[in-house]
């Protein structure tokens, strides 16, 4: 499926591999809609490509539909990339013992997991009502896990669920979505080089990128972005979770 002309939704695209998807896409004639709530990072991406920006917290019902809308009055959406998401580090136990506020695995729990789902959901009901294009298809969607879903380290035991939710729903929304003519595939990125990381001192952001087999490195925005560009045209692609990640397997801590 070809992106030029489509329209593309994209969650988290205000920065890191939201912004370098929407940048890709754009640059192959999709017309992009940034999803997020850090409005003035996504105004200026938005800018920047053309494309149209909107406050959305992805665990919102409302937002996420007023989302949908907006994109379908911008042409036939087709492409959805979910890549909002935040991944704050707790142990299970603190190091006084007690054990960690069940509003924080709730919290990344909802954002990560509950509102990729929420989105895929309105979205789809969208796309399916688009006219059929070769071989049936009308869309493709993409959203983000993380290594973490299978490598988790000590203090990702939220982060990790989050992800491996969105690895083990991804085939029986496959399935699901089958029937209207919209493939559901996953990116499973490794260390990225991303605002997530940007805060961390260069020794540790160095010894994180000697952790990856080759190339030993933290991982470019735009490799993902070209891995998300690649499974929305390549049409056999489906139900898939690809690890992007330099052959890294995540050590305890």
């Amino acid at each position: 499926m070809k992106v030029d002309g489509v329209v593309a939704l994209i969650t988290g695209g205000a920065s890191g591999l939201g912004a370098a998807t929407a940048r890709r896409l754009a640059s192959k004639g999709a017309r992009v809609l940034i999803a997020d709530v850090q409005d003035e990072a996504a105004d200026s991406v938005a800018g920047e490509i053309s494309g149209a920006a909107l406050h959305v917290d992805v665990t919102s019902g409302a937002d996420v539909t007023a989302a949908v809308e907006a994109a379908a009055e911008m042409g036939d959406l087709r492409v959805v990339v979910n890549c909002a998401g935040i991944g704050p580090p707790a142990r299970t136990l603190n190091r006084d013992g007690s054990p960690v506020d069940l509003s924080f695995f709730e919290k990344v729990v909802a954002i990560n997991l509950i509102g990729t789902f929420n989105v895929i959901r309105l979205a789809a009901a969208a796309i399916a009502q688009t006219a059929p294009l070769a071989d049936g298809q009308r869309g493709a969607i993409v959203n983000t896990a993380s290594v973490a879903a299978y490598d988790g380290q000590i203090g990702q035991a939220a982060y990790s669920a989050s992800k491996g939710g969105i690895v083990g729903m991804t085939l029986p929304i496959a399935r699901d979505l089958a029937v209207v003519g919209i493939r559901v595939n996953t990116i499973a990125p490794g260390i990225m080089d991303t605002p997530l990381l940007a805060g961390l001192p260069e020794p540790a952001r160095e010894s994180l990128a000697t952790q990856v087999l080759f190339p030993s490195r933290l991982g470019r925005p735009d490799e993902y972005a070209h891995l998300a560009y690649h499974l929305i045209e390549n049409d056999y692609m489906n139900g898939e979770t690809i690890r992007m990640d330099g052959g890294i397997r995540m050590q305890p801590k």
